[in-house]
């Protein structure tokens, strides 16, 4: 059984910091990209940044560049989200998401973690 674990979410208040952890787990062969993703209440999920699995590319959405720091450990099947100066708007709940291809397959699929609630108050 495949999982995408998240952890480090939390009540922070405007300014601060907060990191957010995946480690996957299971029968895994290889993940290619992988990413975070947040949905705020009453809107569409949407992408915050995204890194290859070289690491040497990495994508943000234009509201969290310059503040959030994707990063990954390849040996350990880890991603990590490191968020300053955070904004009440970045209020949402924090997914981890990966394309990974199974023992035994041929094949990327998408998987998704259950989530972590990240909340910045004013």
């Amino acid at each position: 059984q495949l999982q995408l674990v998240e952890s480090g979410g939390g009540l922070v208040q405007s300014g601060g910091s907060l990191r957010l952890s995946c480690a996957a787990s299971g029968n895994i062969d290889s993940i290619t990209a992988m990413g975070w993703f947040r949905q705020a209440p009453g809107k569409q999920r949407e992408l915050v940044a995204s890194i290859t699995r070289g690491g040497d590319s990495t994508n943000y959405a234009d509201s969290v560049k310059g503040r959030f720091t994707i990063s990954r450990d390849n040996a350990k099947n880890t991603l990590s989200l490191q968020m300053n100066s955070l904004k009440p708007e970045d209020t949402a709940v924090y997914y981890c998401n990966a394309d990974v291809r199974v023992k035994g397959t041929y094949v990327f699929s998408h998987y998704w973690g259950q989530g972590t609630q990240v909340t910045v108050s004013s």
